[in-house]
C-alpha cells in the first residue's frame, strides 16, 4: 500500500513538473531561499504611484487614529511592515542616482 501511494506522489509530481505550474516565483541567482517575482508596470510614474500608494496605505494604518475608525474601513490583519518592505523593494535606486547625476549635470548648464 506504501508503495502505491509513493508511485501517486511521484507521477503526481512528474505531472506538476511538466505541467510547469509554479509560474510566478523565479529563483533568486546568488540564494537558495529567495525568489523573484515580476510585476508589470507601464512605466517610472506608475511605479512611483504604486510605491507612494504602499506607503500612504502604511502611514495611514500605523496613524493613532486608525484603531478608532469603523471596523469595515480598517482591516486590522494587514501587516504594514510588509507593505513597507515592498515600497521598499521597489524604490528604483539605480535610476535615482542617475537622476542625481543628470540634475548635477543641469545645475552646470
Amino acid at each position: 500500500m506504501e508503495t502505491k501511494h509513493k508511485e501517486q506522489l511521484v507521477e503526481f509530481l512528474q505531472s506538476m513538473y511538466a505541467a510547469k505550474k509554479f509560474k510566478k516565483l523565479k529563483p533568486h541567482s546568488n540564494s537558495d531561499n529567495s525568489f523573484n517575482v515580476s510585476l508589470k508596470v507601464s512605466g517610472y510614474n506608475q511605479l512611483n504611484l504604486m510605491v507612494s500608494d504602499l506607503l500612504k496605505a502604511s502611514i495611514f494604518l500605523l496613524h493613532h487614529d486608525a484603531p478608532s475608525l469603523p471596523s469595515h474601513t480598517v482591516n486590522t490583519d494587514i501587516n504594514v511592515m510588509t507593505l513597507l518592505e515592498i515600497a521598499l523593494q521597489l524604490l528604483p535606486e539605480e535610476e535615482m542616482e542617475l537622476l542625481d547625476e543628470l540634475y548635477k549635470l543641469n545645475l552646470k548648464v
